[in-house]
């Protein structure tokens, strides 16, 4: 049986392209927003959820970290998609024509140069291949669309603009939800770790807690901070470590952590992806 995965955003985008990636005899799952696409792993309508989680232009993504503890999910992979965006529009339409142009917010702001240049107002839609779609049902050459390659053809598009974002290197990260932990990786393969944690509410909390992983030799990645609803409490934090927890070194940080830690969840232990590795 082909393995169900959930995505945010509509067939043709970003999302859609890095799911097909990870898993090429897949059936896509589109759902309209993260959460939607985390439900429909925990409730079993599919098996694994391909997530966005931080964009080398535009940073994290938002709400993706509010949502993954509580989800009761793991992560089981990370994937690594080169974002390319061309500017399209109806058949026959040219950019002088183009007065008002579409996309998800992240690709509005990663294709500023181009917008600049035209002069173009610009209005927000829920999912970069939505709006090529949007653009299509339109059928209006004043109304053009940022999107991946994909939606074009998708939606009988014509390019108008190859390759419009600012920085050739845009690259975002996903990672792979499942009910499941990942199994146990080979100890000579390079592995990630995810966790989220509190700290205690004593002096110099954060500085003992991160100091396990100094004192462990234990290289942190990613350290995140947001606040848990409007009150003025402890932060939570999640951090990415290189290691597994069934190393000894990460264990012994680990063990600390939780020593000044109110809470310390693990999300998962998962593969390094190749293009980390070269990065």
């Amino acid at each position: 049986m082909a393995t169900t995965v959930a995505y945010q955003g509509e067939p043709g985008s970003n999302s859609a392209t890095a799911a097909r990636a990870l898993y090429p005899e897949s059936v896509g799952l589109p759902c309209t927003g993260f959460e939607q696409a985390l439900d429909a792993v925990t409730f079993g309508d599919a098996d694994v959820a391909v997530i966005p989680v931080d964009n080398s232009a535009a940073g994290r993504v938002a709400d993706v970290h509010h949502l993954l503890p509580e989800s009761g999910l793991f992560i089981v992979a990370e994937y690594f998609l080169a974002i390319r965006f061309d500017l399209m529009g109806v058949p026959g339409t040219t950019p002088d024509q183009v007065e008002c142009v579409r996309s998800h917010v992240h690709a509005l702001g990663q294709c500023r140069k181009v917008l600049r240049e035209g002069g173009w107002r610009t209005l927000v839609s829920d999912d970069t291949a939505g709006a090529a779609r949007e653009v299509a049902e339109l059928g209006d050459p004043r109304h053009a669309a940022l999107a991946p390659p994909a939606a074009a053809e998708l939606h009988g598009l014509e390019v108008l603009r190859p390759g419009v974002e600012d920085d050739p290197d845009n690259t975002t990260r996903f990672v792979v939800l499942s009910r499941e932990a990942a199994p146990a990786t080979d100890p000579a393969q390079p592995s990630m770790t995810s966790l989220f944690f509190s700290v205690r509410n004593i002096p110099s909390a954060l500085y003992k807690a991160l100091g396990g992983f100094a004192s462990s030799g234990v290289n942190l990645t990613k350290i995140e901070s947001y606040q848990i609803g409007a009150g003025l409490g402890a932060s939570r934090f999640y951090v990415e470590i290189e290691g597994h927890p069934d190393d000894e070194r990460v264990a012994l940080a680990l063990d600390e952590l939780r020593f000044f830690s109110s809470e310390v969840r693990v999300l998962g232990a998962y593969p390094a992806h190749p293009h980390r590795l070269k990065n």
